[in-house]
């Protein structure tokens, strides 16, 4: 006789968990496939690696796992979470989590060319940026990542408070943040760009 109703009842939703981690795990590894391919480093030329650089206009800037930029891509989980909470809330959290870091991995991408890396050299402070070391940009991956969950588990006032604490602090100590990388990207402000030169 089959022992098989003795056995407990597969999880469907611990399935699709790992399914969806796998192929964000995939997406990963392909998108520094990919930066190899385009010729970024794998790690800072300098020959180490640190956990914190946090010098933001230092020739060591993107190239380990965190610096100052680490708290902007936090702010993009908290973001990603909500705007594809608002498009697909029907959708399994962890097909909206893959989904977000498959957009991360695609602004990696478009980060690391030339047209953006020389955008960001002429339109904003990061005048010696030559754009992220591989695992910059998978640590970057890793903080939406966090920042996903961050959002997926907390109260939406909290979200909105350590987005607004990240941003004020960064903006304080680096006359940096989210917000002033998106303004002067998109519309440069020669005003902007002296104030966060010291000028």
């Amino acid at each position: 006789m089959s022992n098989n109703k003795f056995q407990p009842p597969a999880n469907p939703r611990a399935n699709d968990i790992y399914y969806h981690l796998a192929f964000a795990a995939f997406l990963i590894v392909g998108a520094a496939v990919v930066l190899y391919a385009m010729g970024r480093v794998p790690v800072c030329t300098c020959g180490t690696i640190k956990f914190w650089y946090g010098n933001p206009n230092g020739a060591e800037n993107s190239q380990h796992l965190t610096d100052w930029y680490t708290f902007s891509h936090i702010i993009h989980g908290f973001i990603f979470y909500f705007l594809f909470w608002l498009a697909a809330a029907r959708a399994p959290k962890t097909a909206r989590f893959t989904a977000a870091v498959a957009l991360e991995c695609f602004w990696e991408l478009i980060e690391n060319t030339p047209l953006v890396i020389n955008r960001y050299r002429e339109a904003t402070i990061s005048l010696g940026y030559n754009g992220d070391s591989i695992l910059n940009s998978c640590s970057d991956i890793a903080a939406m990542a966090l920042g996903f969950f961050i959002a997926s588990r907390v109260p939406i006032k909290l979200t909105i408070f350590l987005g607004l604490l990240f941003e004020l602090t960064t903006g304080y100590l680096i006359r940096d943040n989210l917000t002033l990388n998106v303004l002067m990207l998109l519309h440069p402000m020669e005003a902007v760009k002296n104030w966060q030169g010291g000028l």
